[in-house]
């Protein structure tokens, strides 16, 4: 599920390097060991050294080399350890367990030293204690190359932090030392705290205060020394007895010397830019108990508690209790517990557990990781024991097994929604995924995977143009149901409990709130609005009933375009202004060639009432800014449809014969024809458009795949429709043989009259001639004025057949009639007086047995 990238091995990256400065045979057992890693990606580690030594390095990721900073010359048990930004400075906290006569004899339990290292020079002891000590160097961001400036904060078991502000001074144009080392400056920056945590990407110290109940507080350090509690979050937590037993360090290092047994809570907090916050805690695991785990979704409000049921299985002797590992993927929080299971937990859709993954056994297993895993902040892993660090991130290729027909509904969709929102898919991953809707074509019991394929997508798309659109724009087909399918709404083996969370608190100068607390309040705000009005989100069933309007309209007899529907042709020109069509002649599938009236519509409507959504809800974006992200997304939306229709159209390797309806489609044009008929089925029940000129291409495969007794039946049903371009290519291109005559007919008896006096005239057939010389005569003689004054008539005229007086005597009234009113048939050239002569001459001749029809 997990793919685990080495960064970093202490026995591939730092062993060599130090080999090559000393003697193997006085190392013994080399085995050096991760001591902290600096926002700066560097690790910080020590070794025992050739005579009995101690020694401090450091490894630079972007430069692949080591660096020797301090040598001990004795040894002695390192628990923590950071390096400042320069390297000038190195602070150090020792614990007891350093032995022997010397300058750091013991005589407390832990000896804090701030060490000028630029070159080795003196050293200041700024702790001596009876507690574990936790050192870390603020990285500040800052333009000056030359800072004489450092800033240590230094975490002290009894529950308070210390922030110290170091003066440097240069000397002798190279040596680097601390001005005035035995007055340093301090101040109070947390206290009376029993967790605390170091985000070094921020700069931020997160701590947890229980004087009356548990709060959250969050302390935000910025470059100008200056630092403010900006957050604070009161937190329903266990009891204080199983919150912790001694003040727990979460990314300040790693103590190898720490007592292993851990009954106390764990607790982790993940933030991202975006604006999304998760407070992660969890009691110990006992073997064969079932394991507790919490997900406070600050930026949503509410939080989760999953309790799992473990399978039973022989408990280590050494482990009887253990925690899960959190895991930040950005989208996703990680839930891992080795050898039981793996939960991938959505923080931003929160409404369904089966957007998040539960897998279990061999599922939920990763390889190659140890018990003792931390995780660093960057979506890092260290294996402390290993000495090996990783990044992590999501196996797309897992993910594509997990869509199989084997697996449960609800694990297919999690693993379709991320993929298509969260992995953002290249294009080989794009073209598995629509390969897989293409074998899979007939929807599922529990969603419909091409709905799902749309909607997620569109809902990518518009959220990297504004991320405003995240509570708005849907983003699965599953909400569109009037009832969720059992299916989705539960993971065998996990309870799930939400509860709502008590309000935050942002609070600090108003320069303060930037960057990611600004984000986080904006998100805040739009949370207390959304969870205020009613339906938010967008939802596509909203078109429904003014397209059923505009559709019996458009099937009643044509009429020009009413001055109400200006506006929505008017949004269809700017949408199919915005698609991609510079590459029409590299495109193969024919689509957007043709006036589709009714997509048209569609498309326009579309907009409309997305636009009337989004100005409703996001008024402070502004009109213009709403127009353009509402007609590219309905741009973006058929788009898309004709990206999946070339990728099947190229992996079935057909071409332009496709549109010759006089042969049977071939198996290609049959799987053509059903994963296009299902991509109708699914935008039909969403009510979302189609490129123009779908339905055409659509109804060509369909009379070329289909007997046509079941093409009739489609058209009937309204599946498939009879559109001008489609009847016009049916009535010229097919010859008029038996079978295709009774094709016409049953066509042609289907259509609005208004486009049946069009499209009939296109086919050169005597019956339908007989039609049109019968609609001609009698439009002409309805006009004709009783006027039986036989002085109107003019004998002179020409005849074609002068001696059949009848028809001689019809064709003088037409044709006197046709020179007093306007033709009815004038835009068809070939429809006048003689065509109706030749006509009558030719059904007689037919009805007397003369000629053969």
């Amino acid at each position: 599920m997990l793919r685990l990238n080495p960064t970093f091995d202490t026995r591939k990256d730092v062993v060599a390097s130090i080999l090559a400065k000393e003697e193997r045979a006085n190392i013994g057992v080399l085995e050096p060991r991760i001591l902290s890693v600096e926002k700066d990606g560097g690790v910080v580690y020590s070794w025992r050294g050739a005579t009995g030594t101690t020694r401090i390095g450091k490894y630079d990721p972007h430069s692949t080399e080591n660096k020797l900073l301090y040598t001990f010359d004795k040894q002695v048990c390192v628990s923590s350890c950071s390096l400042n930004k320069e390297e000038t400075l190195l602070a150090v906290s020792l614990s007891q367990s350093t032995q022997g006569d010397g300058r750091f004899k013991p005589v407390s339990k832990c000896l804090t030293l701030l060490i000028e290292i630029h070159p080795i020079n003196n050293t200041k002891v700024l702790k001596a204690v009876d507690c574990k000590v936790k050192v870390q160097f603020l990285y500040p961001k800052t333009s000056r190359t030359t800072v004489l400036e450092s800033h240590l904060l230094l975490a002290a078991e009894d529950g308070y932090v210390d922030q110290y502000h170091i003066t440097l001074t240069r000397q002798e144009g190279y040596r680097v030392v601390m001005q005035n080392p035995e007055r340093l400056s301090r101040e109070r920056v947390a206290e009376d705290f029993s967790w605390v945590q170091w985000d070094s990407d921020t700069q931020r110290l997160f701590y947890l205060t229980a004087r009356e109940k548990h709060t959250l507080k969050c302390v935000q350090f910025y470059p100008d020394r200056n630092f403010e509690t900006v957050f604070e979050l009161p937190l329903e937590m266990p009891s204080v007895s199983c919150v912790t037993s001694s003040v727990r360090f979460v990314n300040f290092g790693y103590d190898h010397y720490q007592d292993m047994k851990d009954e106390g809570l764990r607790l982790e907090v993940f933030t991202s830019p975006t604006g999304t916050m998760c407070v992660c805690y969890s009691p110990p695991v006992h073997w064969h108990k079932a394991a507790t785990y919490t997900i406070a979704f600050v930026h949503r409000g509410c939080s989760k508690t999953f309790t799992v049921s473990l399978e039973k299985g022989s408990a280590p002797a050494n482990l009887p209790t253990v925690h899960p590992i959190f895991i930040h993927l950005d989208y996703y929080i990680v839930v891992y517990l080795a050898d039981h299971f793996l939960h991938l937990i959505n923080c931003r859709q929160q409404d369904l557990l089966c957007y998040s993954l539960f897998l279990s056994g061999a599922d939920g297993h990763i390889e190659a990781l140890g018990r003792e895993v931390v995780s660093v902040s960057g979506s890092r892993l260290l294996d402390v024991r290993a000495g090996k660090m990783y990044t992590i991130e999501l196996n797309p290729d897992f993910l594509l097994e997990l869509l199989s027909s084997a697996r449960p509904e609800a694990q297919r969709l999690a693993a379709l929604h991320c993929m298509l929102v969260y992995l953002q898919p290249n294009p080989v991953m794009e073209l598995k995924i629509i390969n897989w809707i293409s074998e899979n074509v007939m929807s599922f019991d529990a969603f419909d995977q091409i709905q799902e394929f749309i909607l997620a997508s569109l809902y990518r798309i518009s959220n990297q143009q504004c991320v405003s659109l995240d509570k708005l724009l849907p983003y699965s087909c599953v909400f569109e149901k009037k009832e969720l399918p059992v299916a989705l709404t539960a993971i065998p083996g996990v309870k799930c409990t939400p509860e709502l969370l008590c309000q935050p608190i942002i609070k600090g100068k108003p320069k303060s709130l930037q960057g990611y607390w600004e984000e986080l309040q904006l998100v805040l705000d739009r949370m207390r609005y959304f969870e205020a009005v009613p339906s938010p989100r967008f939802r596509t069933s909203l078109i429904k009933e003014d397209w059923d309007r505009f559709q019996a309209a458009m099937n009643s007899e044509k009429k020009k375009s009413p001055h109400c529907h200006r506006q929505i042709e008017e949004n269809t020109k700017k949408v199919l202004s915005m698609v991609d069509t510079w590459r029409l002649d590299k495109r193969v599938v024919p689509l957007f060639q043709e006036e589709d009236q009714q997509q048209r519509v569609l498309v326009g409507l579309m907009v409309d009432k997305l636009r009337e959504h989004l100005n409703r809800h996001l008024s402070r974006l502004g009109k213009k800014k709403i127009d353009l992200l509402v007609v590219n997304y309905a741009a973006k939306l058929l788009e898309l449809v004709w990206h999946v229709l070339e990728l099947m159209w190229q992996k079935l390797k057909l071409g332009p014969w496709v549109l010759c309806i006089k042969q049977q489609g071939s198996s290609e044009e049959w799987a053509m024809f059903h994963v296009m008929f299902r991509i109708l089925e699914a935008t039909k029940g969403l009510c979302l458009p189609l490129p123009p000129g779908y339905s055409t291409l659509l109804s060509v495969l369909g009379v070329r795949c289909l007997p046509q007794h079941t093409f009739l039946q489609y058209v009937d049903h309204g599946l498939l429709q009879l559109t001008e371009p489609f009847v016009s290519r049916l009535m010229t291109d097919l010859d008029n043989s038996d079978a295709n005559e009774q094709l016409k007919f049953s066509i042609l008896k289907r259509l609005p009259e208004h486009m049946e006096q069009k499209v009939s005239q296109q086919w050169d057939h005597p019956i339908n001639s007989a039609c049109i010389s019968r609609e001609y005569v009698r439009t002409l003689l309805e006009k004709y004025s009783e006027n039986r004054d036989s002085a109107l008539l003019d004998y002179g005229k020409s005849c074609s057949f002068p001696d059949f007086l009848p028809l001689n005597y019809l064709t003088k009234i037409l044709w006197n009639r046709e020179e007093q009113a306007q033709n009815p048939f004038e835009e068809q050239e070939n429809v006048d007086v003689r065509f109706v002569e030749e006509m009558a001459l030719k059904q007689t001749q037919i009805k007397l047995g003369f000629e053969v029809k």
